[in-house]
Order: C-alpha cells, then structure tokens, then sequence
C-alpha cells in the first residue's frame, strides 16, 4: 500500500474514468486521505493481514495511492510491471518496491512490459485484469487501458487463460478497469452482470465461474457505481478477509452479505476521500502472492 503525502483528484485520467468526482473542491484533499490509507492499513494488519506500507512524498504522482495498477506478482516467483495510459501514472513506478519484494520474498523474474507504452500499448495491472490465480483465468474489460495484444503476450507468458469481453456504465460509457466490474474469490464471485453488453459472452463468464465452484453474486448498476465490485480477498490471521470500502459494504443488501460472509470476513474500510480519485479499496492493495523468504 502506498500513503500519499500530496493527493490529488487526476484531471490527466478523468478522461475515462467515469467514477471520478469532479475537481470542484480546491482545498487540500491530502491529510484526509493520507489518514484513510493509514487507518485502513492498521485495520488490515489488526486482522493478521501482512502489509507493508510505503510513503510517497512527491506531488507529481497523484494516483500513486493506486499501486496495483502498475505491477503485480505471482507464486511461480514472477513479477509483471505493466505500461500505463497516462503520463502521470507512469511516474508511479518504484525501484524501491521491487528491491522489497526481492528482499523479502523468492523473486526469480521480472517481467517489464513498459516499453510499450510508446507505441499506445497498455494493460494497467490488475486493474485491468481480474485474476482468478487459482484457475488461471485472466478476466478483461476492453477498454483504453487494456489492449488485447499486451493482454495476449500477458497470458501467454504466465499461463493465464484470457476472457476478454465489453461491459458499459447506465450512460453508455466503456467500463474503464476490470477491477471496478468484479472480484473473484475462493468461493464466490462479485460481478456487475448486466453491465456485460453481450449477452452470449455474459452466460460463458458466468459458466466460466460457475465451473470453479464458485457461487456468483450478481451486483446491479448501483452497486458498482458505489464500488461493490472493487473489493479483494486477503489472508488473515482467522481466515480469509473480503477487504472493500464502507460505501461499498453499504451497498450490498444483506443476502449478499450473507453470501459472502459463508466464506470471508467482511472488513468494511472507510476511504470516501479516496474514492473521489476514481478507486476503492481493490485499487490501494497490490496483493503479493510470492514465496516468503525463510
């Protein structure tokens, strides 16, 4: 995770980012969210949850509270790092972070696939891809932010099976990451169904889970809107963690709740400074799933 010392709301990514909040408000949004990755950290680690926590010090990163975008690693020792759409972003990525990992975990290679960002080339992590690590599926809206060439040369690479569809907001605009449409879980999916414009590839995404013995938990339009979809599952001291934001938590009626809580802990963290910049909770957790060194 990474704490901001200097947040901002991104005009550069506004774009095509719907669930952004317009920069109306010029006052200085950074202590509140600085407070909101802290408090939200601590909870995590109350729960058993490993975190390490990284400061940004820096003004020219405004969405640097947003790692997962720009690496992700995996339990073969891999570590991707991925090209990015907007200029600001790509000053995001940290040597630091990777010399971490290195350190602390059994890294055997890392794969940058940022040179390709001169030629319009983008997949912005996993933001733009859901990963289902256990089934090897790799899920992916269309979008600007990710190229099906970039996502083929991913799957191919670390053995993902890739499921590329289209899915739009009630106003008609192309969902801009993946993350912000579902989460896949050990037991259950999360998923704005009706969101899917082809009805054929809805089915197959549905079946594709379905067959995993997951259950799906359909979320509407709304739910989405308020983030219900931008959540992950972490491994806790007691179990497994289903961390999300309150206003996402809010959002589910209570027999999803109930779904979700079978398998999970729900862990309810209260980040609305955040979210104003277009993410939730999935968004400021870059999950590591390598090899502890002994």
């Amino acid at each position: 995770m990474i704490r901001p010392h200097h947040f901002t709301i991104n005009a550069e990514t506004a774009t095509d980012n719907r669930f952004q909040v317009a920069e109306r408000d010029t006052s200085d949004l950074s202590p509140l969210a600085y407070a909101e990755i802290t408090r939200a950290a601590a909870l995590l680690q109350e729960k058993g949850v490993a975190v390490h926590l990284f400061e940004d010090e820096g003004s020219d990163t405004p969405d640097s509270v947003f790692p997962n975008n720009w690496f992700s690693t995996h339990p073969e020792g891999h570590v991707a790092i991925y090209p990015m759409k907007a200029l600001s972003r790509r000053r995001e990525r940290r040597s630091d972070i990777i010399q971490l990992l290195k350190q602390c975990y059994r890294v055997q290679v890392v794969i940058d696939y940022s040179g390709l960002e001169p030629d319009g080339l983008f997949l912005e992590g996993t933001g733009a891809m859901v990963l289902d690590h256990i089934h090897r599926v790799a899920y992916a809206v269309r979008s600007e932010r990710t190229n099906p060439i970039v996502l083929e040369r991913f799957c191919s690479q670390f053995s993902f099976e890739p499921m590329l569809f289209s899915a739009k907001d009630p106003r008609g605009a192309d969902i801009y990451h993946t993350n912000v449409l579902m989460c896949v879980a050990t037991d259950f999916a999360m998923i704005g169904l009706d969101m899917i414009t082809d009805t054929v590839r809805r089915r197959e995404i549905v079946n594709r889970l379905e067959r995993t013995g997951r259950r799906v938990v359909g979320l509407t339009a709304g739910q989405i809107e308020n983030f219900a979809g931008n959540a992950i599952e972490l491994k806790g001291k007691n179990g497994r963690v289903l961390a999300l934001s309150t206003t996402a938590f809010l959002a589910l009626r209570p027999e999803q709740v109930a779904i979700i809580g079978e398998s999970a802990q729900l862990l309810p963290l209260a980040i609305p400074t955040i979210e104003r910049a277009g993410g939730s909770v999935r968004c400021t957790i870059a999950g590591v799933h390598l090899t502890p060194r002994s």
